[in-house]
């Protein structure tokens, strides 16, 4: 099995706040797509990076997702669609292998 996390920006690259609907279309597109999809929605994380001398800032949610195959050319192409809809640079998305019990 494969946890795949996917750390999606609450904003756009020019700080516009995106709208909830469009983040549960996602959350509800990944659990159709994969069987289950789990957003943590509680509080937005806030995530920090340092691009030359200036620290940069980001709302931030993630989504867990677990696989059993692992189709990274489809990852791939949904993560450059997230960057290109969501006006970002580079959206993370993170792969971990794990066990159930």
């Amino acid at each position: 099995m494969q946890i795949v996390e996917v750390f999606l920006p609450l904003d756009t690259g020019s700080g516009i706040p995106i709208e909830p609907e469009i983040i549960e279309g996602i959350v509800g597109g990944l659990a159709d797509r994969f069987g289950g999809a789990t957003a943590f929605t509680r509080a937005p994380a806030d995530g920090l990076w340092k691009q030359g001398a200036t620290m940069q800032k980001d709302r931030i949610l993630i989504i867990e997702v677990m696989v059993s195959e692992l189709d990274q050319g489809w990852w791939k192409k949904y993560r450059t669609k997230l960057e290109r809809e969501f006006e970002q640079d580079e959206v993370l998305i993170r792969v971990t292998s794990c066990r159930t019990i």
